[in-house]
């Protein structure tokens, strides 16, 4: 039987008080979703709000292309799945053989402190299956619980969109969150590379990765995760 993939991203889209479109990132989603389609794996989409996923105008210029955006905007087929995505509530985490979240921006607003994204994320955990997390996405980790209670990614090694990085394209400022200043304060063991170089960390059955070239080695981790 093909494996069951989650995808979880955001439905949000202003860029705080800038009057400027945020959302997903599109590189981090392209990149793993072919990653997984060319495994044969079937793939579900969700956002908290479910329907039309908001892509990052940003993740859509020249110099942020790659060659799966480019796939992505040549597939009419994976275009209609982003955008009548299921709302999360409509989510059942045994349904899925793993979980994957897409960053972006948008995360920071709607996903930090989304008590169903939470619960997702620890009943995926603790049931032994793998969730893969990618650059601003991380910041859904601050709320999650290991089974006695503490935070999950307490004393765990982890990495994320880093502050040198979200400084480097001018947010600092603007954003509610900087994704490596919540995980260390909840307790992660938080490492990275150098700004925009490719990271993953891997925790269990938990994979992080640092930023947007991080994003197809993450969904391959999570490939070597359910290929043992």
């Amino acid at each position: 039987m093909s494996k069951r993939i989650l995808m979880v991203m955001t439905s949000h889209d202003i860029l705080g008080n800038t009057g400027k479109k945020t959302g997903m990132w599109l590189e981090e989603f392209a990149s793993p979703y072919y990653a997984f389609v060319d495994e044969g794996y079937t793939i579900t989409l969700a956002s908290t709000m479910g329907g039309q996923v908001p892509i990052d105008p940003a993740s859509l210029t020249d110099d942020a292309l790659t060659d799966d955006t480019k796939r992505f905007s040549d597939d009419d087929n994976a275009k209609s799945a982003l955008a009548s995505t299921i709302p999360l509530d409509d989510v059942k985490a045994e349904e899925f053989d793993a979980v994957f979240y897409p960053g972006g921006h948008g995360p920071l607003w709607d996903l930090a402190d989304n008590e169903l994204s939470q619960k997702l994320i620890e009943d995926t955990l603790h049931s032994g299956k793998p969730v893969g997390i990618v650059c601003h996405a991380p910041i859904v980790l601050k709320n999650v619980k290991d089974t006695s209670g503490d935070y999950f990614i307490k004393g765990r090694p982890v990495t994320g969109f880093s502050n040198t990085e979200e400084d480097a394209v001018g947010l600092t400022d603007v954003v509610p969150y900087l994704v490596e200043d919540e995980l260390v304060k909840i307790g992660g063991e938080y490492s990275k590379k150098g700004d925009f170089e490719s990271y993953v960390v891997e925790s269990g059955h938990l994979i992080t990765g640092q930023n947007p070239p991080s994003s197809r080695p993450s969904a391959e981790a999570v490939i070597a995760h359910l290929s043992k």
